[in-house]
């Protein structure tokens, strides 16, 4: 019997700006997973009524909410886009976006020495 690997296209964009469906917190996406990968004690940490599948793109955020910013590991059933327009605050966007002339951002060109 061959098994078809069902790896979904990420939804969301290095970059992009998004936000949590349930919590109140956003952040921009620095890193993609194709499917979930970090740890089986992480995955259970999350309640069973709202536990997302594993086999969906999990993003890394730079996050933040209104009390303080935070790495945050997300799946893509959880994110819709952020329409909001408001800067990101998380220290480490400077360090890795520049923020383009339409409000988005864009992965910092490398300078070479």
């Amino acid at each position: 019997m061959e098994v078809v690997n069902k790896v979904k296209t990420a939804k969301f964009s290095i970059g992009q700006v998004v936000r949590h469906r349930l919590f109140p917190f956003r952040g921009v996406v620095f890193d993609v997973d194709p499917q979930f990968a970090n740890t089986e004690e992480w995955y259970e940490s999350i309640p069973a009524e709202v536990r997302p599948r594993k086999d969906q793109p999990f993003y890394h955020l730079l996050a933040e909410n209104s009390e303080t910013e935070y790495i945050a590991y997300v799946s893509e059933q959880n994110l819709q886009a952020d329409e909001s327009d408001e800067p990101v605050r998380h220290p480490q966007v400077r360090e890795l976006f520049e923020k383009r002339p339409d409000g988005s951002y864009g992965p910092k060109r490398q300078s070479r020495h």
